[in-house]
């Protein structure tokens, strides 16, 4: 037997293996690694999450809240049923409607102050069904 072995191959044939079976283990690992992150090929590689959107039961949930805001109303408006995209154009429209700042956080809408009366009929407008919760 050598004591020195000058290229894989040798080392697998004198371990009784064969070399190109060990090449197709060695590149199927390659070819199965979800973690990679970047490609030299096409730089960045993001994963595709694919949205959960919890369906609808026909109302919109409109509420004010003040806990954890520092004593500040906020409305949330949830149970709209929409996607991410369609939910951030919901509440531009009634941000710029009610004068006021707001945000999407998760699948609610956020709106500064209390404008109850008027995102109702926005939401109305809309075609949305809208029952009042909470205080």
């Amino acid at each position: 037997m050598k004591n020195s072995f000058s290229s894989l191959s040798d080392l697998a044939g004198a371990l009784g293996k064969n070399p190109e079976s060990l090449r197709k283990n060695i590149n199927s690992n390659r070819n199965d690694d979800n973690n990679l992150v970047y490609s030299t090929d096409s730089g960045r590689i993001k994963e595709h999450k694919i949205e959960q959107i919890t369906q609808s039961d026909g109302f919109a949930k409109v509420k004010r809240e003040t806990k954890g805001r520092k004593g500040k109303g906020v409305i949330v408006i949830s149970g709209l049923g929409l996607e991410t995209s369609k939910l951030k154009e919901l509440a531009k429209k009634l941000k710029k409607t009610c004068g006021t700042g707001g945000s999407v956080v998760g699948e609610t809408i956020e709106i500064q102050g209390d404008k109850r009366d008027i995102i109702k009929t926005l939401l109305e407008q809309a075609g949305f069904k809208v029952k009042f919760t909470g205080g």
